[in-house]
């Protein structure tokens, strides 16, 4: 049957900056089609309430994995934990990200490269630490988080919107590199979704206008409505599928 090339029953899963939003409902999308996931934080607290909130929606296999993915050392240790004390890891979601707001011409040098820091040397680090394992096995699945703002300008988040562009390139060089190991490395661009980093946004009547009005489909994005595309990035049915960035934006990017 169909259905079965999006069973990921028996794979272990570890998404990163997972005890809230996006990164959340991707892990609970791939609990429920069968993955054991890992969740990941610097907060052992956030993650104890994350997995509490999985649980309660009937994710079974879910680990916890504390550590911080901007510290090399850190993530080395805990990928070779997971890999002897969970098991291999079989997909990879790069999912935590830092947002700040402010027109650039007053954005901090310091702010700058904290947003680079968490949105691309993190994806780098983990993604490398991650596909060590993954090449001897020959497969694997890395899905790197990007954004609208991967192709798309915004004002007073233009650090942010580097780090997403940088993201996008990031998942096809990875592509280039790790392809021949069978490992498919992708990257979901969200449009905007009802986040802690779009706080500003969800709270702003003037951008509820703005995108009801720009969106094709004329409203917010459901964190849920991320979860098909992580499910199917990550199992067998995108088996020929590599490089590739798959938009879930409402038709943001489609238009003008």
């Amino acid at each position: 049957m169909a259905t079965r090339l999006f069973d990921l029953t028996g794979r272990v899963a570890l998404v990163t900056g997972s005890s809230r939003g996006i990164g959340l409902a991707i892990a609970r999308g791939l609990g429920e089609a069968g993955a054991t996931v890992i969740l990941n934080s610097r907060s052992a607290e956030a993650l104890h309430d994350a997995a509490g909130t999985l649980r309660e929606a009937g994710v079974e296999r879910i680990e916890t994995a504390v550590f911080d993915v901007t510290d090399q050392g850190a993530v080395t240790e805990a990928v070779a934990t997971i890999e002897a004390e969970i098991g291999p890891i079989d997909i990879l979601v790069n999912n935590a990200g830092l947002q700040k707001r402010l027109p650039l011409e007053e954005f901090p040098l310091e702010d700058f490269r904290r947003v680079l820091e968490t949105n691309v040397d993190a994806p780098f680090i983990v993604g490398q630490a991650v596909a060590r394992h993954m090449i001897p096995r020959r497969k694997g699945r890395i899905i790197n988080i990007c954004s609208v703002t991967s192709e798309l300008g915004r004002a007073t988040i233009t650090p942010y919107v580097t780090s997403k562009g940088a993201i996008k390139m990031m998942t096809k060089g990875m592509c280039a590199e790790w392809a021949r190991y069978g490992i498919n490395v992708n990257g979901i661009g969200p449009g905007w979704f009802k986040t802690e980093l779009n706080r500003a946004l969800v709270e702003s009547e003037s951008f509820h206008a703005w995108l009801a009005q720009r969106a094709p489909m004329g409203r917010w994005g459901e964190l849920e409505e991320l979860a098909g595309a992580a499910i199917f990035l990550a199992s067998d049915a995108s088996s020929y599928v590599n490089g590739h960035i798959l938009y879930v934006d409402g038709g943001v990017t489609a238009v003008v």
